[in-house]
């Protein structure tokens, strides 16, 4: 069977890794090299900080290709990935198109794919926010409408593709693969720079990270933000690895007790979260590896496409309200945070099951 994989931004890196060593085993322990696998980096994420460092750490192979599409609007990215990718296919035949996440590259990639009459299928498949403000729930509600094969993180992401009108034998629920990353990676994790130099110890900072359109694009209302944070989380200091399409914002903004510093590696983040008090965030993957992990989230958006985690987990929906953001920070720093637990199949065997199932496809 020939596939290609699909990643092009961090957080595709993340959920791709466990499948192309998943790949590899199995082809190790049957003898014979059943998967034949392409992976393609679309170059949606190009710098260091947010693709290469990724590579490096998780021990992902160097992609077979580059289609260096590289930032711009989300109609410029998408039309660049689907002419890229639409070549890479018609040069390199493969049986199956295996997409991950919610990214442009993951729509994109897609949409191609099937116009030339191939098999897809979407990893992390049938999550829903409900919020088609959120450019990242258009992708999911389009790449699911065109894909063949879903790979699903709950049971409640299985139940909203039925309600659209797939078919049960269309779905597998396998668990989540950003958790088999975490699981494999966590006793790596290394204590950044920032640690020593501004002194921090474990469960007396809160981790922050920003970057959805709707709370970063605006200037005075993250600006507004970001004061409103650092004087409800006081006298803990935030720390805010700031992603780069945020930087410039708040390159004259001083807040007395924020620590930002460039984007992480995978190994830094995850230690920095591991031994945080408490997240705040807009991240739908940082709400899953949280709730992994047991640590309280607070997520400053109005809907999540992961209800398991605050169902189950350790997370808290609080939107933009004030008063919910000093309820929730008075909470985790007086160590009354609730009590969260694993939902179930997260058990970092997902990629496994993934490519379990694959080999019984019959394309």
């Amino acid at each position: 069977m020939h596939i290609t994989l699909v990643a092009g931004a961090r957080p595709n890196f993340i959920k791709i890794a466990p499948i192309i060593r998943a790949l590899d085993t199995y082809n190790e322990k049957y003898g014979r090299a059943f998967f034949h696998w392409r992976m393609v980096h679309t170059g949606q994420h190009y710098d260091d900080k947010m693709s290469d460092i990724f590579f490096r750490e998780l021990g992902i192979p160097t992609p077979h290709s580059n289609l260096g599409v590289g930032s711009g609007s989300q109609a410029e990215q998408t039309a660049r990935i689907m002419m890229a990718f639409e070549k890479e296919l018609i040069e390199n035949a493969t049986d199956l198109v295996v997409v991950v996440g919610d990214v442009n590259s993951t729509m994109a990639c897609a949409i191609t794919a099937k116009k030339l009459n191939l098999k897809v299928a979407h990893v992390e498949g049938g999550l829903r926010s409900r919020d088609r403000t959120m450019p990242e729930e258009i992708n999911r509600i389009v790449t699911d409408s065109v894909a063949d094969y879903f790979f699903t993180t709950s049971v409640s992401a299985g139940a909203n593709l039925i309600c659209e009108g797939m078919l049960p034998e269309q779905i597998f629920f396998v668990g989540n693969t950003m958790i088999d990353t975490l699981a494999a990676n966590l006793h790596k994790a290394r204590k950044p720079a920032l640690w020593d130099r501004h002194q921090l110890t474990a469960r007396h900072y809160l981790l922050l990270t920003l970057h959805r359109p709707a709370n970063v694009d605006d200037k005075t209302r993250l600006n507004r933000l970001l004061s409103e944070i650092s004087a409800l989380a006081a006298p803990l200091p935030i720390v805010f690895p700031v992603h780069p399409r945020t930087r410039n914002k708040i390159n004259e903004l001083t807040v007395p007790n924020l620590i930002c510093s460039e984007p992480l590696g995978y190994l830094e983040f995850i230690y920095l979260m591991h031994h945080s008090a408490g997240v705040i965030t807009d991240s739908g993957g940082v709400q899953e590896e949280t709730t992994w992990m047991g640590i309280p989230c607070v997520t400053l958006r109005t809907t999540t496409e992961r209800p398991e985690t605050v169902s189950i987990g350790t997370n808290e929906v609080i939107g933009d309200d004030s008063e919910k953001l000093c309820h929730a920070l008075q909470l985790i720093i007086s160590g009354k945070w609730k009590k969260g637990s694993i939902p179930e199949l997260w058990d970092g065997r997902a990629a496994e099951r993934i490519v379990n199932i694959l080999s019984q496809l019959t394309l």
